[in-house]
């Protein structure tokens, strides 16, 4: 699932493309993210009846290409093993001639991919519940790890007007000419680059915007992805202002569940 688009890969017999079309249009209807592989093989009871013949037409246009190119490409002859190597070129073809019975063949294989797109889509949704589970815990958690840091002595009130007195008895100390409003105002822009509220603030809007998601019934595995950076970014923030080892480490394990959810998210369509 840890892909940004839908990549489709379907394998069918040469000869049926117009069931490969069939295939890949089902599979785009029933998933949007994701890499996604089948095959499909035709097995004959009577293998006698069955032949090969060239593709004309696309032979046509492989030696129209190479007249066109001219002096671009290699002037060796082409080789039949290098004509067979190009996809399409050799296809297989029943003996009869039954226009009906070849039709048949193609809405069987057709609604074989079928069953078997519907099987990964089952199977996956039963993923998802699960994981859904699994994602809200780490949520909940999220939540829980915020409210601590809220309420840590660090980001009280009183903490953050003791660490400003401080500050300017420390540089008034190391300094007594310089003017102690001056320090004052130094000190208070200092303190307020370290006040984590703002992050707090985010990373609680962003575990409720991840909430809402998981309810949602598809497509939104890329939102939560982009969430993860969100709530990442806030977390780095939040300990590079902290001065304090209980906020450090109450931010540290944000990021250790951040990363969690985050190798979950890359499961969810």
């Amino acid at each position: 699932m840890n892909a940004r688009g839908l990549d489709i890969r379907c394998r069918v017999p040469n000869g049926y493309e117009a069931v490969e079309q069939a295939i890949r249009g089902l599979a785009e209807k029933q998933f949007q993210r994701g890499s996604v592989t089948l095959g499909l093989s035709l097995e004959s009871l009577n293998e006698a009846r069955t032949q090969f013949r060239i593709n004309r037409d696309l032979l046509a246009q492989v030696q129209a290409l190479r007249d066109e190119l001219g002096e671009g490409v290699s002037d060796s002859p082409l080789t039949l093993e290098g004509l067979l190597s190009i996809r399409g070129m050799l296809e297989a073809v029943e003996d009869c001639g039954d226009a009906d019975a070849r039709a048949a063949r193609e809405t069987a294989m057709i609604d074989d991919g079928h069953t078997m797109l519907a099987a990964l889509s089952n199977a996956r949704a039963d993923e998802g519940r699960r994981l859904n589970g699994i994602m809200a815990e780490h949520l909940e958690g999220l939540a829980n790890l915020t409210a601590a840091a809220r309420t840590s002595a660090a980001a009280q009130p009183e903490a953050i007007r003791t660490r400003l007195a401080s500050l300017v008895d420390e540089l008034l100390g190391v300094d007594a000419k310089l003017p102690e409003d001056r320090l004052s105002q130094e000190a208070a822009i200092l303190v307020g680059k370290a006040d984590i509220r703002e992050e707090l603030d985010r990373l609680d809007v962003h575990v409720q915007g991840a909430r809402d998601l998981l309810v949602e019934q598809r497509g939104v595995g890329r939102r939560l992805d982009f969430l993860c950076q969100e709530l990442n970014r806030e977390a780095n923030t939040l300990c590079s202002k902290s001065a304090d080892v209980e906020l450090t480490q109450i931010g540290l394990s944000i990021k250790a569940t951040i990363e969690k959810f985050r190798e979950q998210v890359q499961n969810v369509e």
